[in-house]
């Protein structure tokens, strides 16, 4: 069974369960006060190339919504695309991190949100009946694989400085976005004008670690506060951040992504102009959105491969839209595989 339903689903690199064998050797101080988390610390400074604050915590969703709670009043607004993980995937957890902040949804193309909307949403500053506008919330790669570029961010991040707004980014898969921009995380982030950022590993390898990383120090003197407070503080820190630092050790976080990358263009390289196949999106990261005649994907499923099918029900064409997500760990054999049968099937189902 081949999976291309997330990148999710992979095993632990073997570089990183390395790292937390490593870790566990000897006590070691609890609450992130241990040698591990210092050096990260350390690293996360030299790849940011600035004085960052580092927070390591288990999930994404901790690191979203723990660092947007710095950026809003309960009576703040979150302006993000309407289908931002914050939005469709988080069972309501940045309205409950921020005490009731309200996600206010924009539109745009592939995913992203461009200046214009942004600044033509916010509105009701000062007006005691309105939410007051608060943070921008950015999703890296975006949540169908596309990519904002570092002058699409400093376009959006003038837009919060103008309003006096604090710009957030969810980083799930940032390493795919700097592997296919070849940009440098310095360029992508602060420099663009990002706050906070929730820094991904685990869709990239690693088996629970993300960290909030916040670019401006005012910011952090409660983060501590609100992460105990939410129950994300762990106790034997140290194997989180060992998790981080064997994924940031000699380049391992960008060479996954590079990989995961490539084996998506591949698929899509395959894929394109098949009869009755459409891509939705650019692919420029490591996921695809095509629709397919119902009868290729029930082939594809009977061949032994997993991915999620993206629209209920079909259209009245038969076609449905599936997503395709390749990993660190997949192969070039893999995607042979599946863009073969993809094409024997379409040919015959446009026969």
């Amino acid at each position: 069974m081949t999976n291309f339903a997330s990148d999710n689903v992979t095993a632990m690199a073997p570089e990183i369960l390395a790292a937390i064998a490593d870790a566990n050797e000897g006590p070691a101080m609890p609450y992130g006060e241990d040698p591990v988390t210092a050096r990260v610390r350390a690293r996360f400074n030299d790849l940011f190339e600035t004085e960052t604050l580092v927070f390591p915590v288990a999930t994404g969703t901790a690191a979203n919504v723990l660092g947007l709670s710095l950026l809003t009043p309960p009576y703040g607004a979150v302006y993000c695309h309407r289908d931002a993980h914050i939005v469709v995937d988080e069972c309501g957890a940045p309205e409950f991190y921020t005490g009731g902040a309200k996600l206010v949804t924009l539109e745009g193309a592939d995913g992203k949100l461009t200046a214009g909307v942004v600044s033509d949403a916010i509105t009701g500053a000062g007006v005691v009946h309105h939410v007051q506008p608060a943070a921008i919330s950015l999703t890296q790669a975006t949540e169908v694989g596309t990519l904002y570029r570092p002058d699409d961010v400093a376009a959006i991040a003038k837009v919060a400085r103008a309003h006096q707004i604090g710009l957030h980014m969810d980083g799930a898969r940032f390493a795919n976005a700097i592997a296919a921009l070849g940009c440098s995380p310095a360029e992508m982030t602060w420099k663009a004008g990002v706050d906070v950022l929730a820094f991904g590993a685990t869709k990239n390898g690693a088996m629970a670690a993300e960290a909030v990383v916040i670019f401006k120090p005012e910011l952090a003197a409660e983060f501590g506060f609100r992460r105990k407070r939410g129950g994300h503080l762990f106790s034997k820190g140290r194997f989180l951040s060992a998790q981080l630092e064997g994924y940031l050790e000699d380049g391992l976080w960008l060479r996954h992504a590079l990989h995961a990358n490539s084996l998506a263009t591949q698929l899509a390289q395959g894929l394109a102009g098949l009869p009755g196949v459409t891509l939705h999106h650019p692919v420029e990261a490591n996921m695809l959105f095509l629709s397919l005649p119902e009868s290729v994907i029930a082939g594809l499923k009977a061949g032994g491969f997993m991915f999620y099918d993206w629209t209920t029900p079909a259209t009245a064409a038969g076609m449905r839209e599936i997503r395709l997500v390749t990993a660190f760990n997949g192969t070039g054999e893999d995607v042979r595989a599946f863009v073969a049968l993809a094409a024997d099937l379409a040919r015959k189902a446009a026969e």
